[in-house]
């Protein structure tokens, strides 16, 4: 078995969460930050069908950021989480998700870690 950590880390969106009157009013800057623990049979070969293919998480992120505005940091997670885990090869996945504007002097932020 080979096991490698995929990582997608700081990809900004502009989207609803939250629970505020302030945070349904407008979208608001978010961070999220992937950890994917892959594992393969053997090491994979040279080629980007060999592994997982970090494009489909940022795609499907990007399209949940936009479909809908989140109650919950623990929601957007949670939904974060369940998209990488539908790749069989992934077999752990951290989740951390952090607002930017909320205070000025510091992020507020969730994480989950998920595994089969």
């Amino acid at each position: 078995m080979a096991e490698y950590t995929i990582l997608l880390d700081g990809l900004e969106v502009v989207m609803g969460l939250g629970i505020h009157a302030h945070e349904r009013a407008a979208p608001q800057r978010v961070t999220l930050h992937v950890a994917m623990t892959c594992r393969y049979t053997a090491p994979p070969e040279d080629r980007i069908d060999a592994v997982v293919d970090y494009d489909f998480l940022r795609t499907g992120i990007r399209k949940l950021a936009e479909s809908r505005h989140f109650e919950l940091q623990e929601t957007l997670c949670d939904q974060v989480a369940a998209l990488a885990l539908a790749d069989a090869r992934v077999v752990k996945v951290t989740v951390r998700s952090m607002k930017l504007d909320v205070y000025p002097d510091a992020r507020i932020g969730c994480e989950v870690s998920r595994s089969r």
